[in-house]
């Protein structure tokens, strides 16, 4: 074993242990005021070491029902609420992003002859769906009197966002595919997914901006 495995073997328990705690302590947490979050929270911890676990029990918890029942609990800081914004939209993408990698890989599709090409064609449309969906159902499906404005309004909220995550995202990748790696790793390797997570550590820095003027702009709401 190379000394890129042992971290990305390292990287990547850390990352699934601090998620499985996310996870039972969301059990005793529930987020009730965006039920969705419920599955972005243990989402981010799979991809943000140290900082996904940080960010939940420091942003998040506090979004639970126990939470929500003390009336006087102050108004979070302008950042805070991008920042939970931010793993809204990121956890979709990076949804769609895993998926996407291994089911280019099993199943040998190729699109104009490149692998890079086609994992960012089927990664794109993933992570778009699941970003939309995610946004969608932020606030809860039965609070949707009008579902074909919700969806429009959830397309209008997260494109952007998406775009500015893929940005950073496939960035990184195309280095890692075509500069740092004389071959690149495979889906079946540690070290992918170690690039994959810096990849998304990436893609959520270059969507934070993006969600800073969205929910500045009243286009996404604060969180």
């Amino acid at each position: 074993m190379n000394w890129l495995d042992l971290i990305a073997w390292i990287s990547l328990i850390l990352s699934l242990a601090q998620a499985v705690v996310i996870a039972v302590d969301i059990f005793r947490y529930r987020q009730t005021m965006m039920p969705i979050m419920n599955a972005v929270w243990p989402l981010i911890g799979l991809f943000f070491p140290v900082v996904g676990i940080w960010a939940y029990f420091g942003l998040g918890r506090e979004q639970s029902s126990q939470s929500h029942s003390d009336a006087s609990e102050p108004e979070k800081p302008f950042w805070q609420s991008v920042f939970v914004s931010t793993t809204h939209c990121s956890a979709g993408c990076s949804l769609g992003d895993m998926i996407g990698a291994p089911l280019v890989f099993l199943t040998g599709i190729l699109i104009a002859g490149s692998t890079l090409l086609t994992d960012y064609i089927v990664e794109f449309v993933l992570a778009y769906i699941f970003g939309i969906a995610f946004q969608y159902f932020g606030m809860g499906f039965t609070k949707h009197k009008d579902p074909k404005a919700a969806l429009k309004n959830a397309i209008k909220a997260d494109t952007l966002s998406l775009l500015a995550f893929e940005v950073g995202m496939f960035g990184w990748m195309a280095l890692v595919s075509l500069v740092f790696f004389a071959t690149p790793p495979r889906p079946d390797s540690p070290t992918f997914w170690l690039m994959m997570q810096i990849a998304m550590m990436l893609g959520f820095l270059t969507s934070f901006p993006a969600n800073w003027v969205l929910v500045r702009r009243g286009v996404k709401h604060a969180m």
